[in-house]
């Protein structure tokens, strides 16, 4: 998704819990995304997951037969929480093959009575690739998921093991926090070049350029730090330090396409209001100041 030419580079972690991803890792995190998200976006687990026979489960099965889970949303704590409308929640999961019925209910009691760490069960035996992350999503919101997963954890309560159905397998998640959406947004050339004129937009505002050098030498904007997006691993893990995530933060790209995938990274780090200038700055000087170059 973010397009480095195969570069892997480290980001910071959702929550000081969780392991550091990589940048391949964050484009790889969402397999739940839905029909809006790019492809790329969104390596699928196999059509065809692999079956219990071949692989072991992490511990005896209960006694007295094994039924199959009901495939809609099943609340372990047995109780529905608020649907967080308006909210953003921070999700971590595992997933299994459909045909891992009872792997999941083993690892699901390995979770509630034995006290396993999700994370540790799911870097063993998930199937998504967020196992590398220990299962961790990061914060996601409503319209980001496939319905049956964002019904499960929407209505989950916080710090409860949820087990659900999607197409992809069997899921067991929880819920560790949530909080206000934030604001991700475009705005317009003509809007941004008329926040550019007050002084006091210049000292306030954060405004981040991830263009590469040599674009920025051709052309550029007063009071934007460059960043570039090939190096994101230099400045990826500092950024939380270097920039205040409740001040709104502009970012600018050549035409708009770099500068959304960091705006949303940027979101999915805790930034509460996320600006991204639409076009571009080819479009900024095509629509609103002739001044700058094009190129």
């Amino acid at each position: 998704m973010l397009g480095l030419r195969a570069r892997a580079a480290l980001l910071p972690c959702p929550s000081a819990a969780a392991p550091t991803p990589t940048l391949s890792g964050f484009a790889r995190r969402l397999p739940l995304l839905g029909p809006l998200a790019s492809a790329a976006l969104s390596p699928l687990p196999p059509a065809r997951p692999p079956s219990s026979s071949s692989r072991a489960p992490p511990m005896r099965t209960c006694s007295g037969g094994l039924s199959r889970p009901n495939t809609r949303v099943f609340c372990t704590a047995g109780t529905t929480a608020a649907p967080r409308e308006g909210k953003e929640v921070l999700v971590q999961h595992l997933l299994v093959g459909e045909q891992d019925v009872r792997l999941l209910v083993d690892l699901e009691k390995s979770i509630i009575t034995g006290g396993t760490d999700l994370s540790d069960l799911a870097l063993e035996y998930s199937l998504c690739p967020s196992k590398e992350n220990g299962g961790m999503l990061g914060w996601v919101r409503r319209g980001q998921m496939v319905p049956e997963f964002e019904e499960a954890a929407f209505g989950a309560p916080l710090n409860k093991v949820v087990r659900c159905k999607t197409k992809f397998g069997w899921h067991l998640l929880q819920v560790l926090a949530e909080r206000d959406q934030c604001v991700l947004e475009d705005i317009a050339p003509e809007e941004f070049h008329a926040k550019m004129q007050d002084p006091s937009f210049l000292e306030e505002a954060q405004l981040i350029d991830v263009r590469e050098p040599d674009e920025v030498d051709k052309a550029s904007l007063p009071g934007f730090k460059v960043l570039p997006l090939r190096q994101f691993g230099t400045w990826g893990p500092v950024m939380t330090d270097e920039f205040n995530p409740q001040k709104d933060t502009y970012i600018l790209c050549h035409h708009g396409m770099r500068s959304m995938q960091v705006a949303k990274w940027l979101q999915s780090q805790g930034f509460r209001k996320v600006y991204n200038v639409a076009g571009g700055i080819h479009a900024y000087a095509v629509k609103a100041d002739s001044s700058v170059p094009t190129y």
